[in-house]
C-alpha cells in the first residue's frame, strides 16, 4: 500500500493478487529460461561446438514477445474484450441533438480508455473521451529506451552470477524507485516504508557479498572481480528499470491522456525492436570481443539457433515468459504502482532460487544447469529474509504485512500513528468514491427523464439544463 500524487491510497484486491501471482510465475520461468539458454551448447558458423552466451539476443527476443501487446491492444478494442485498463461501455457517451431535438447518445472509441484514479466524475468522464494522441506513440519509445538499457545491463551482469543471486539484487530496484516517487514525482512515502526500504538495502548487501563468496569455490562461477562486475552491471539495471517503472506510472495515470496497459508493452515492443536492431547490434557487431572477433555476432547467433532443436525450444518458451511477465508486470504498475512493481521483482528470487535448486538436484539428466546449495547459500538465504522482512513492513498495513509497533522484532520502531491516517484515509477515499457513483448516478437518471419527457426541447433549453454541454 501507498500513496499516490493525489493522496490516494493504492490497496492490493483479489484481481490485483491474482495478476501479481501471475508476474511472478511467468518472471519465474523468464528468468530461468534466461540463465538456461546462456548454458546451452550449440554448433557455431565455423563447425564448432559454442556457448551460447548471447545477451543482446536475449533483449531483442524480450522486446519482439513485447511487441505482440499491439496484436492484443487491437483485439481488445475490435471486439470488446473485458481488461484491466480498458472499458467497452462508455462511462458518458457524446451527448448530441437530433433534428428532432431529442438526446441522442453515441458511443466511441474515444470511451475506451479507462483511467486508473477517481479524482472526480468531471475528470473520469472527459478523460475516457479522449483518444490516444498521436504523440504518445513517439513518446513510448522513452521507457523503451529504459527498458533496453535496464535489460542489457542485467543480461551483461548474469553471465557472471548465478540467476537466484541476480534476481535478488534485482531488488535494489525498489530502493531506487521510492526515491524517485518522492523526490521526483512528488509522491509522499510514509515514514514506515523508507524503514521497509532500508532492510531492503541490507539485503542487497549480504546477496552481493554472497555472490563474491560464492566466486571460485568450484568449476562452475568465475573469478571474485567477475563476479563483483556482475554485481554491479545488475545493480546498474536495476536503477534503469527503476526510470522505466516510474515512467511506465506517470504515462499511464496522466489525467487527460493516459495510456492503456496493452499499449504501453506493445510500443515498447516496437520500439525496443527497432532501437536493436538500426543501433545497438550494429554497435556490438563493431566492437571486439570473443564471439568471432566481435562483441556480439548476429550472423553466428542466427546459424547457432537455426542448427540447434534445444535452442528453439528454450527460446520459445523464453518468448512466451517474457511476454507473460512484461504483461502481468505493467498490470501490476496499472493497477497498484511503480513500487509494487519494484516489489514484485523482490519476491520471484524465492521461486527462482527453488526452481534453480529443483533443476540441479532433480534433474540430474540437465547436468551443468541449476543452482547448488553452497556454504554462502545461508547469507543468501538471511539477505532473501531481510527482503522479504523488508516487503512486508512497506506493504503494512495490508493483510499479512507486518506493523511496526514497538516490539523489538521491529527494532523497537513505533508507526501506530502513520497506520492509523492510512486507515482514515481509506475510510475517507471510500466515501468520496461512493458519493460521486451516487451523483453520477443521480445525474444519468436526472437527464434521461428529462429527455424522455421533452422530446422536441430547443438545442437553447438543452444547453441551460446541461444536456448541451460535453462535460456531462
Amino acid at each position: 500500500m501507498g500513496s499516490d500524487g493525489n493522496g490516494a491510497v493504492t490497496k492490493c484486491g483479489p484481481l490485483e493478487l491474482v495478476i501479481f501471482i501471475a508476474a511472478i510465475v511467468t518472471g519465474t520461468a523468464c528468468s530461468v529460461c534466461s540463465k538456461t539458454m546462456m548454458q546451452l551448447h550449440a554448433i557455431g558458423s565455423e563447425g564448432e561446438l559454442e556457448l551460447f552466451e548471447k545477451p543482446i539476443f536475449q533483449t531483442f527476443g524480450m522486446f519482439i514477445g513485447m511487441t505482440f501487446g499491439l496484436v492484443m491492444h487491437l483485439a481488445v478494442l475490435r471486439f470488446s474484450i473485458p481488461f484491466p485498463g480498458y472499458v467497452h461501455e462508455p462511462i458518458v457517451a457524446d451527448a448530441t441533438v437530433t433534428k428532432t431535438g431529442a438526446v441522442k447518445i453515441v458511443a466511441t472509441e474515444e470511451t475506451s480508455l479507462l483511467p486508473q484514479r477517481r479524482k472526480s466524475i468531471l475528470d473520469r468522464q472527459k478523460s475516457s473521451m479522449k483518444e490516444t494522441p498521436q504523440w504518445m506513440f513517439l513518446f513510448l519509445g522513452v521507457p523503451a529506451f529504459f527498458d533496453l538499457g535496464a535489460t542489457a545491463l542485467c543480461m551483461l551482469g548474469l553471465r557472471y552470477i548465478d540467476v537466484s543471486v541476480y534476481q535478488l539484487l534485482r531488488g535494489s530496484g525498489i530502493i531506487f524507485v521510492a526515491l524517485m516517487k518522492q523526490y521526483v514525482l512528488g509522491h509522499r512515502l510514509y515514514n514506515f516504508q523508507w524503514v521497509g526500504v532500508a532492510f531492503n538495502l541490507v539485503s542487497v548487501f549480504l546477496v552481493g557479498s554472497t555472490a563474491i563468496l560464492n566466486s571460485g569455490s568450484d568449476d562452475r562461477t568465475n573469478e571474485p572481480s567477475d563476479a563483483l562486475l556482475g554485481v554491479v552491471l545488475v545493480m546498474a539495471g536495476a536503477f534503469v528499470q527503476a526510470l522505466q517503472f516510474v515512467f511506465e506510472e506517470k504515462v499511464m495515470t496522466l489525467d487527460d491522456d493516459a495510456a492503456p496497459p496493452l499499449l504501453v508493452i506493445g510500443m515498447e515492443g516496437l520500439w525496443g525492436s527497432f532501437l536493436c536492431l538500426v543501433l545497438v547490434y550494429p554497435v556490438v557487431y563493431l566492437l571486439p570481443g570473443g564471439d568471432h572477433g566481435s562483441y556480439e555476432d548476429p550472423f553466428n547467433t542466427w546459424y547457432m539457433l537455426t542448427h540447434s532443436a534445444t535452442l528453439q525450444w528454450a527460446f520459445g518458451i523464453y518468448f512466451i515468459a517474457i511476454f507473460g511477465y512484461n504483461l502481468f508486470a505493467v498490470l501490476v504498475t496499472y493497477s497498484l504502482n511503480s513500487v509494487w512493481h519494484a516489489i514484485l521483482d523482490n519476491f520471484r528470487p524465492i521461486t527462482v532460487w527453488g526452481v534453480d535448486m529443483f533443476i540441479f538436484y532433480g534433474m540430474p539428466n540437465l547436468s551443468g544447469h541449476g543452482e547448488p546449495w553452497t556454504p554462502y547459500s545461508w547469507v543468501q538465504l538471511l539477505g532473501m529474509c531481510v527482503l522479504l522482512y523488508g516487503t512486508a513492513i512497506y506493504n503494512a498495513p495490508n493483510a499479512g504485512s507486518v506493523k511496526l509497533e514497538g516490539k523489538w522484532w521491529h527494532v523497537w520502531i513505533n508507526m501506530t500513528r502513520e497506520y492509523s491516517e492510512i486507515e482514515v484515509e481509506m475510510e475517507e477515499a471510500a466515501a468520496l468514491i461512493e458519493w460521486e457513483d451516487r451523483q453520477a448516478e443521480f445525474k444519468q437518471r436526472k437527464v434521461s427523464s428529462f429527455a424522455q419527457r421533452s422530446p422536441m426541447v430547443s438545442v437553447h433549453t438543452q444547453a441551460l439544463h446541461g444536456l448541451g454541454s460535453h462535460n456531462i
